[in-house]
């Protein structure tokens, strides 16, 4: 069988990429790209290359498959799923250069939304990577996936796995050096506790045990990264995937709003809400979303919740390792005897070893300075990066110095006062300070300004780390722009609503116990 399609749509994909490039290099686009965000907007520099490059490798390799004869073989088989990997790169490109751009300009048009002082596509996850998910979901059920397209489209699976390997360099084992014993057992205690509990419920409401092992590891690690993880081990569905990442979202927006109010009836300490949040929440932005409403003029919440946060990340494979046993035993037989070397060695995914392996190496500072988060680090030196012309000017200094009457609390007032000696900031507790200062909205608008450009001076990032970040953007984007594409809506019929009742159910349990763990147990200092 011949795999390879004569078809003209790899050379038509070309095209267009190209003329993406031409109309962003040329300026003819300058007018539209104002309009999403004109300095703001952040993807001039793709914009500018991305097209070219991809756009040269599909206008040629169209010609070969339009024009060239095509015989059975490896190469063959591997040349058909060109054409549809790059039909899913096109449409991840558009989604995250315009859509995504478009739909935040016309919500931030609406203004932000009651006491949360965010934006509605904010609250809802609008971002590029749900309505990457959301169009391929649009395509596949409104216009189908054509012939030529049907193999690249399984392709993007190997992007998700690829994205989940090298998020293992963003993190370090240093950001844990401030949990205490407490909060690393709380967050032991409900990860199991929720992924044992869907597992449970899952067998009571019989929904699949691929549908189980993707939602636990979703609702209990910390979701979209462990549902994309564990999807291989417990061979789930697109649709599977697809009702595991809804449902996170979801539980979130809504966690987002509730959390605060109760954190603030209940009189909780920064601390405290950091930990609940960190523990309640699962998507990353909505944790940092929560934390910030309960604490607009500091810091000292998201912190706390980001680190609880970053726990959650690393117990990853051995939920994973979990469910490979789990699944093997309840698909085999619930009588027979599992042997757990043997699964470890044939089940346990090679991507999730990957990531432990990026994260080891990214703990020892290889990629970045090992106490870095994200490929972020603190330095204020030159030999840490830091310019002298990043100093502040006598101006500025003049401006900072006439509002610092306006601060009340010691450290900020001290932190400012080193900050006018000094003309940058000299220690990381300053800089978390002057952060919370700059969130407060206690000075102007130009004095704030100044202060969020002495924090950018600092905060440096590794370009190894840079360049995984991005890699890292655009596997996830071509993947999960995929994994939509394989979503119908008749499969999500034939799944039912089981999966949001036992997340709700879960969701609404683990919230409930960690407040109360965490209001008898967690004191001001975790």
């Amino acid at each position: 069988m011949v795999y390879t399609k004569k078809s003209p749509a790899l050379f038509i994909i070309g095209i267009i990429m190209l003329a993406i490039w031409y109309g962003a290099d040329s300026g003819i686009l300058s007018p539209y790209i104002e309009h999403l965000g004109g300095k703001k907007y952040k993807y001039l520099a793709e914009l500018t290359s991305l097209p070219l490059y991809f756009g040269i490798i599909a206008a040629v390799i169209g010609l070969w498959q339009w024009f060239g004869k095509h015989t059975e073989g490896h190469w063959d088989y591997y040349s058909s799923s060109i054409a549809g990997g790059m039909f899913i790169l096109l449409i991840a490109m558009l989604v995250r250069w315009f859509v995504a751009p478009e739909v935040a300009v016309i919500s931030m048009a609406m203004g932000k939304v009651g006491e949360t002082g965010a934006y509605i596509h904010k609250l809802l996850g609008l971002n590029y990577v749900v309505m990457g998910i959301v169009t391929g979901i649009i395509i596949v059920n409104v216009f189908k996936i054509p012939g030529w397209a049907e193999n690249g489209v399984r392709l993007s699976r190997l992007g998700l796995k690829t994205g989940v390997i090298l998020l293992g360099t963003l993190y370090s084992a240093a950001e844990l050096k401030n949990l205490g014993g407490l909060s690393i057992i709380m967050i032991g205690f409900f990860v199991l506790g929720s992924v044992g509990m869907v597992l449970w419920l899952g067998a009571k409401r019989n929904i699949p045990n691929s549908m189980g092992g993707v939602l636990s590891a979703g609702l209990g690690v910390c979701g979209v990264s462990a549902t994309v993880a564990s999807a291989p081990v417990v061979q789930a569905k697109s649709v599977e995937i697809a009702y595991t990442i809804g449902t996170i979202l979801l539980w979130g927006v809504g966690c987002m709003f509730v959390f605060p109010i109760i954190g603030n009836l209940l009189g909780m300490s920064h601390v405290q809400f950091g930990a609940w949040a960190g523990t309640g929440i699962l998507n990353s932005a909505q944790v940092a979303g929560a934390a910030l409403a309960y604490q607009p003029d500091g810091i000292e919440t998201l912190k706390v919740a980001e680190i609880f946060n970053i726990t959650r990340v690393l117990v990853l494979p051995i939920i994973v390792l979990w469910l490979a046993v789990w699944y093997v035993r309840r698909e085999e037989s619930v009588t027979q005897t599992v042997n757990v070397g043997r699964v470890i060695f044939e089940k346990f995914p090679v991507f999730v070893l990957g990531f432990i392996l990026l994260f080891a190496l990214s703990t020892t500072g290889i990629f970045a300075p090992a106490n870095h988060y994200k490929g972020k680090y603190f330095g204020n030196t030159a030999e840490q990066g830091f310019k002298d012309e990043k100093l502040l000017k006598s101006d500025q200094i003049a401006l900072l110095q006439s509002e610092a009457g306006k601060v009340q609390r010691q450290d900020r007032q001290q932190a400012l006062q080193r900050l006018i000696q000094n003309g940058k900031i000299m220690t990381i507790d300053d800089d978390d300070a002057l952060r919370g200062l700059v969130n407060a909205k206690i000075l102007s608008g130009d004095a704030n300004h100044i202060l969020k450009g002495a924090h950018k001076a600092v905060r440096h990032t590794a370009k190894k780390i840079k360049a995984f970040r991005n890699w890292i953007t655009w596997l996830f984007a071509f993947g999960l722009v995929g994994l939509g594409m394989q979503i119908t809506v008749g499969a999500m019929r034939q799944a039912g609503g089981q999966p949001a009742v036992i997340g709700g159910v879960v969701g609404f349990t683990k919230a409930i116990l960690s407040l109360i763990v965490v209001m008898m147990l967690v004191s001001d200092k975790v």
